[in-house]
């Protein structure tokens, strides 16, 4: 029987995978169900990928209950394609679109849609160190936005909405959702648009995620570029040209484990538990440690901290490391620490990472 080694993984992506999804993937790899190739090996065209894709499908529009009007594509070039790609589809000759700036890819999205038209900032979180969310009275959005953009959670600052902006009637609401997507439930009728890379929570770097109401499809211009062309995308089934194929089988697995686990309520109990465990510690510590967010505005899923300096940081990190708790440098825009706590990360590492806080602590403070 083999044995292997597997380490507390906080990377914050591409990240942790379920141990069961890649189990299967092993067992799976040189032949997949009896056909006597690997899925990297067959076409995209067979009915045996056909089956994959359309059951990863039925099984996300399950998950997420995605109401019948809406498209699913399984998409190539990361959530940051879709900064640009969004704008291109959605944003008529003329019209500008509104963009609430909470941390750092919130301002790269906007960055991308402001070289393609107009845009209007209506928040920006920036001069506040990115560590709260808006109030709903500073949002004053234009009722003739072609649509108003945000972020769901920000990977880097490690803030998170409870809930959805209020927009004006008519005008589509457009969500980068990349680092907290199938982490807990979310009415998907609210939204115009939510996109999101696998590499956090639903599957491994190569695809991403996009779910679109039909209607705003009629929105895409006359001579789009093919592939970045959201209505030929959604009618060819995601099918146009040769898809990430085996990003999106493995991310097939993720979602048939997200539902054996009993679907997203479940989950989201789950990771509450694990980031309630971890923000206990650093609230615990008499400002040993100190959280960067809001507690108002704490990521279940991303929990960026510090302590009193780099050089205790960087030994913090050397140390975890030697304990097998890997990935826990910051952002190298922002330095510090940072906990990921995905969907695939067992309750079981929490406490070890809230174990070794405590442990050094102890040895250091």
């Amino acid at each position: 029987m083999s044995t292997y080694k597997r380490v507390h993984n906080f990377n914050a992506g591409p990240s942790i995978l379920p141990e069961p999804v890649l189990l299967q993937a092993q067992a799976e790899m040189l032949d997949y169900q009896g056909t006597g190739m690997s899925v990297m090996e067959m076409s995209h065209r067979s009915k045996e990928f056909e089956a994959i894709i359309q059951t990863a499908e039925a099984d996300l529009r399950e998950l997420l209950g995605i109401p019948q009007n809406y498209k699913v594509m399984f998409l190539q070039g990361g959530a940051s394609l879709q900064f640009a790609m969004l704008a291109m589809n959605l944003r008529p000759a003329g019209a500008s679109a509104d963009y609430i700036v909470t941390g750092a890819w919130s301002r790269t999205a906007l960055k991308e849609a402001q070289k393609l038209g107009a845009t209007r900032v209506v928040f920006n979180g920036e001069g506040e160190n990115f560590t709260r969310l808006p109030e709903p009275a500073e949002l004053q959005f234009d009722p003739n936005a072609a649509y108003v953009h945000f972020c769901h959670n920000e990977t880097i600052h490690g803030v998170e909405f409870k809930s959805e902006p209020v927009v004006p009637e008519g005008v589509p609401l457009v969500c980068d959702m990349s680092s907290d997507f199938l982490s807990q439930p979310v009415d998907v009728s609210k939204y115009g648009l939510i996109y999101a890379g696998a590499q956090k929570n639903a599957g491994p770097a190569g695809v991403t995620i996009v779910i679109i109401r039909e209607d705003l499809l009629a929105r895409v211009p006359e001579k789009m570029p093919v592939m970045l062309d959201y209505k030929v995308l959604a009618e060819s089934g995601s099918l146009h040209n040769t898809p990430p194929c085996y990003a999106i089988y493995i991310t097939g697995l993720v979602l048939k484990w997200l539902k054996n686990l009993g679907g997203l309520n479940a989950m989201y109990e789950i990771n509450r538990e694990k980031s309630e465990m971890v923000y206990r510690a650093i609230d615990e510590s008499g400002g040993y440690y100190r959280g960067h967010a809001r507690p108002e505005a704490r990521s279940i899923m991303n929990i960026p901290f510090r302590m009193a300096s780099e050089e205790l940081e960087d030994l913090f990190v050397k140390e975890a490391k030697k304990a097998d708790l890997i990935g826990l440098k910051g952002h190298r825009s922002v330095g510090g620490l940072r906990a990921s706590l995905y969907n695939a990360l067992p309750v079981a590492s929490a406490r070890a990472l809230v174990e070794f806080m405590k442990d050094f602590q102890q040895r250091h403070g």
